[in-house]
C-alpha cells in the first residue's frame, strides 16, 4: 500500500493551482474535499465488497424550477423539509454504521458549535440500539483525521450543554479517539479504526 506523507503532495498541488489561477484559497471548500475523500473511500469499500456505506441525501422541498431547455432543469428555489441527521450510514460486517463528518481549521480544538442537538439525539438513539456511531473530525490545518466514538463524544457534549467548555481539545480527542492516517486507497481508511476499536 502506498502512503502519501500526511497528504502533503495534495496540498502542494492545491497551492500550485491557486498560484496559477491567481485566486484566493476558498476555505469553505475544505469540507467538500473531506467529503469527497470519504465518498471515494466508501466507493473503494463497496467495490471491494468490504462495506456498504453511503452519504445521506439532504431532504429538500423544491419550490421553483426553470426549464431553459427541455433536457436541463435548474432549481431556483428550495427549502429544507426537515433537519438532517448525520452524514453517512450503512452496514459493515453485520453492524449498522452511522457517522457525522466535520472539518475544523482550528489547530488545538474542535468547536462543538459545529454539532447540532438533533444530530446528537439521532446518534444517541442509534447507539442505544446497538449501532456503531462516531464522528470523523478533520483538522485541515494539521492534515489529521480522527475517529471519535459516540460513547466518548457524549461526555464532551454534556459538558458543552452545561456551559463548561465550548470545544473538545485536540489532546482529548487523541486520548478518546483514534488517528486515521491518510493512505492511497482508501484515502481515509476508517474501517481499520472501527476494527481496532470494536474488534469486528
Amino acid at each position: 500500500m502506498v502512503n502519501y506523507p500526511n497528504g502533503k503532495l495534495s496540498k502542494s498541488l492545491d497551492l500550485v493551482t491557486n498560484t496559477i489561477n491567481n485566486s484566493k484559497i476558498e476555505y469553505g471548500k475544505r469540507g467538500m474535499k473531506f467529503e469527497d475523500e470519504i465518498d471515494n473511500s466508501n466507493r473503494y469499500y463497496l467495490q471491494n465488497n468490504l462495506a456498504i456505506i453511503h452519504k445521506k441525501p439532504t431532504p429538500i422541498q423544491i419550490v421553483k424550477v426553470d426549464y431553459p431547455k427541455r433536457s436541463k432543469a435548474v432549481i431556483k428555489e428550495a427549502y429544507f423539509r426537515r433537519a438532517s441527521t448525520t452524514d453517512y450510514n450503512g452496514i459493515y460486517n453485520g453492524k449498522y454504521i452511522d457517522f457525522e463528518a466535520k472539518v475544523t481549521q482550528n489547530k488545538t480544538s474542535f468547536p462543538l458549535i459545529n454539532i447540532h442537538q438533533h444530530q446528537v439525539s439521532h446518534m444517541h438513539q442509534v447507539y442505544r440500539h446497538g449501532g456503531i456511531v462516531f464522528i470523523l473530525i478533520c483538522f485541515s490545518s494539521l492534515e489529521e483525521v480522527y475517529l471519535l466514538p459516540f460513547e466518548n463524544f457524549y461526555h464532551y457534549w454534556q459538558r458543552y450543554k452545561d456551559d463548561e467548555k465550548k470545544s473538545i481539545q485536540l489532546k482529548e480527542i487523541k486520548k478518546d479517539g483514534i488517528l486515521i492516517p491518510y493512505t492511497y486507497r482508501p484515502r481515509i481508511d476508517y474501517l481499520k479504526a472501527i476494527q481496532s476499536l470494536y474488534s469486528i
